[in-house]
């Protein structure tokens, strides 16, 4: 039988700090080179998911908390919380487990036209009668306002319908050309049982979008679906299906295809980031059974899911004539169950790890900095432990000083300092 589904935000409700047995004496913990510690103290993040800065700001951060709020520290110098914006309202009466607020991008020309998008949960029901939506959204801060957004302005480009409420994803990133990414689950459960992976010509599940918001001159509108709401997005003419004709060696029709897809075959990317000096888009792809995996993101790449699970076998037997883009790394379950992305760290702060991306596992608490090899799989003496941080959701840095900033489920917002810093 296959494993149950991974709930990646389980609060852990009744976990005990260990305390060691009566007459036993408790083992030191390892001395990694970097901790963590409070950021922006006193302030406190409920549940933060996201930490984000429009572009080309130093002195603004943006929290996205899971349970329905954005949050901005106006000035980082002299750290305030506000409420930007609040969406409690929106998520409906389920907002338990991967269900919520989960990602936050500004507009490129954010400055000039005040948009940003989110991508966020609305679910009704529990358990197994859990039903509801994933949203993409468009809103606008106020004009007088930059620390408050407008909560009438949403506009919605994709709304689809979901039979399970876990593997929602997701992360919202653009790319230097300036469209939108969205990495999106499997639609969940577990084994892919709605049968979304390894399809382009179904629904949004199961891989990484690229959409033009903008709706550039040349770039086609996307095909009817219902998920789509007409006009308010294009689709960038370079994308890697637009057109397509066949997939996985059989035919497909190109005006059924959805065309936004970007890559596909993955089962639920977490967070995913641009390294800017290299164009590279890395992912965090949560396993199911055997391993969790980072990837390198390509042009039309196909990962596998759920042929396969990593590089091993998946639930779902290969034909035998498909390729499939390897992982750039991925670990055992007994390392950690549920892979959080990661960054690339650029700057001279920490400067053992420019260049680095590092990663962490949401349920051991594991905290790992890659040393890339070009676009190869990487060999194990490039990957080595540095922390230990429990219940990792994201990785962000603090526009102002450039440190490495972590985004957790039970400690609130939290920066990587080297170990002999910690106060």
């Amino acid at each position: 039988m296959a494993a149950a589904p991974r709930r990646l935000f389980s609060l852990l409700a009744g976990f005990a700090i260990g305390l060691a047995p009566a007459g036993r004496v408790q083992a030191a913990a390892p001395a990694w080179p970097y901790t963590a510690v409070p950021a922006f103290a006193p302030l406190k993040f409920e549940q933060p998911l996201a930490v984000v800065t429009p572009p080309g700001e130093t002195r603004r951060l943006f929290v996205v908390e899971k349970r329905g709020r954005i949050a901005v520290v106006p000035d980082l110098a002299r750290p305030e919380r506000k409420v930007f914006l609040d969406l409690g309202d929106r998520l409906g009466t389920n907002r338990d487990g991967e269900l919520g607020l989960l990602a936050l991008a500004f507009h490129p020309q954010y400055r000039e036209n005040r948009q940003f998008y989110i991508w966020y949960t609305h679910f009704t029901g529990s358990g197994r009668d859990a039903r509801g939506t994933s949203r993409l959204a468009r809103f606008q801060a106020r004009a007088g306002d930059p620390n408050s957004a407008d909560p009438a302005s949403e506009q919605l480009l994709i709304v689809q319908p979901d039979e399970a409420s876990n593997h929602n994803g997701g992360e919202l990133l653009f790319g230097a050309e300036g469209y939108l990414y969205l990495s999106i689950g499997d639609e969940g459960a577990y084994n892919d049982i709605f049968e979304n992976s390894q399809r382009i010509t179904k629904d949004f599940f199961a891989g990484i979008l690229r959409i033009d918001v903008d709706r550039r001159p040349g770039n086609p509108a996307p095909n009817p679906h219902p998920a789509v709401q007409a006009g308010t997005y294009a689709v960038p003419q370079d994308n890697p299906f637009v057109g397509a004709t066949r997939f996985n060696g059989e035919p497909v029709d190109p005006a059924a295809v959805r065309t936004e897809f970007w890559a596909v075959g993955l089962r639920n990317v977490w967070r995913m980031a641009f390294d800017l000096p290299t164009g590279r888009l890395w992912a965090a792809d949560v396993g199911q059974n055997s391993a969790e995996e980072i990837d390198l993101i390509v042009r039309g790449g196909n990962y596998g899911w759920n042929y396969r699970e990593a590089c091993g076998r998946g639930p779902r037997r290969n034909p035998g004539n498909l390729e499939f883009v390897e992982p750039i790394w991925d670990y055992p379950r007994s390392e950690g169950t549920s892979v959080t992305g990661g960054i690339v760290y650029r700057g001279p702060r920490y400067p053992d790890l420019d260049g680095h991306y590092l990663f962490a596992d949401y349920a051991s608490g594991k905290v790992w900095a890659l040393r890339p090899d070009g676009d190869r799989r990487v060999t194990a003496d490039r990957v080595r432990q540095i922390a230990q941080v429990a219940t990792v959701t994201s990785f962000g840095l603090d526009p102002a000083s450039g440190e490495i900033l972590l985004a957790t489920l039970g400690q609130g917002v939290l920066r990587l300092v080297p170990a002999g810093q910690a106060r």
